[in-house]
């Protein structure tokens, strides 16, 4: 049996922090050994991902450097970009190329919402992976989701076919009316589909959590980092048999597989620790931005939008209310990239985002905070 934790190639570490296609190969397959050592065998990555380097990196880390047998490989068809039917079949022999396998043991439709559909419905592309499957070249077929749990039931109606669902579940996000965390988990049991989760630390938002939130958590479990609460809190639902972590470091990695390697579910008592640490970190986040960088491709102003969204974050959140360490990041970003005002208003940014924030309106925000 699968260990529950999912090693996502999401955030890998980087040479340049401004240059997400600049891996750290060295620190990669550091934590790639660990991580089978510890004995899990799951990784997580997509087509574009570290400006589409990701699935390279998986390659040179862990395909050339152990067993085919010893590791399982997810990564996603990228509806998003699909122009025609060919490009479903040119993109995934792409992928199998670019992580060295020839076959995956997870293939999702990525990042399926209201427009994504329709472009996979356009396109047959629930068929494509169906057959993908029936080829050998798939184990198991799927797709992420970020929607309301209305048009998710619609898609598992359509399409008992797919194996799992994978979707954006933390404890902040439960209830929350746009992300519908909870409902969504409840549409999935429902069909007896089996949950992968992405997102269960928020972005690293439940990582760094406010003061009265640390203090609540070390008063029930003094050991336990804030991360690896929110992880807990994913792994502890029934229907889940994966939960993903985008790990940055090795410090981040040596945590997670410690408290991981022998799960056990939360108790009540510590599930009501949680309801009260998320009513605590609703009323002090600003944005509630994971920074998984969608609204940044095709930006007309090349906005660094997730970047300056945590600074405003951490801004906000700031008791230093003289110096601000985060005007100076911010100063220094927009050397490279778009200021926050630069922004023309075109909306492209919020079609994409798995949140339904309000970029625009938030970005002038943003703007006057850091450029007033």
């Amino acid at each position: 049996m699968m260990k529950k934790l999912g090693f996502g190639l999401m955030r890998l570490p980087q040479l340049d922090p401004n240059d997400a296609a600049r891996i750290d190969m060295d620190a990669v397959c550091e934590m790639v050994d660990l991580f089978l050592e510890r004995g899990f065998t799951y990784f997580d990555t997509a087509y574009m991902y570290h400006s589409f380097q990701s699935e390279i990196a998986l390659r040179e880390a862990v395909v050339k450097r152990h067993p085919r047998d010893s590791f399982t490989v997810a990564t996603k068809l990228p509806v998003m970009f699909l122009k025609s039917q060919e490009d479903m079949e040119r993109i995934f022999n792409e992928q199998l190329e670019k992580c060295g396998v020839t076959y995956f043991d997870y293939y999702l439709l990525h990042n399926l919402g209201v427009s994504h559909y329709e472009i996979a419905k356009k396109y047959n592309a629930f068929d494509f992976i169906r057959r993908k499957k029936e080829e050998g070249k798939i184990r198991q077929i799927g797709f992420s989701y970020h929607d309301n749990a209305q048009l998710l039931d619609e898609i598992l109606t359509a399409h008992p076919e797919v194996d799992f669902v994978q979707l954006q579940i933390n404890y902040l996000d439960w209830d929350n009316e746009s992300i519908q965390s909870g409902a969504c988990y409840e549409v999935a049991v429902r069909h007896q589909k089996p949950v992968i989760v992405m997102e269960p630390v928020k972005g690293g938002t439940l990582a760094q959590v406010p003061a009265s939130v640390q203090a609540l958590f070390q008063e029930s479990h003094p050991n336990w980092t804030p991360a690896s609460w929110a992880v807990r809190y994913a792994a502890s639902l029934d229907n889940v048999f994966m939960v993903l972590s985008g790990m940055s470091d090795i410090g981040q990695l040596r945590d997670n597989t410690e408290y991981m390697w022998d799960f056990h579910p939360l108790s009540q008592q510590e599930q009501d620790v949680v309801k009260r640490a998320a009513e605590e970190i609703r009323s002090s986040i600003a944005i509630p931005c994971t920074a998984c960088g969608y609204c940044v491709d095709g930006c007309p102003k090349k906005i660094a939008i997730p970047k300056y969204f945590a600074l405003y974050n951490a801004e906000k959140l700031s008791e230093n209310k003289g110096f601000s360490t985060q005007r100076v990041y911010y100063s220094n970003y927009i050397r490279q990239f778009g200021k926050a005002s630069d922004c023309v208003g075109c909306k492209q940014c919020e079609r994409t985002c798995p949140q339904h924030i309000r970029i625009a309106e938030l970005l002038r925000e943003v703007a006057c905070t850091f450029e007033g």
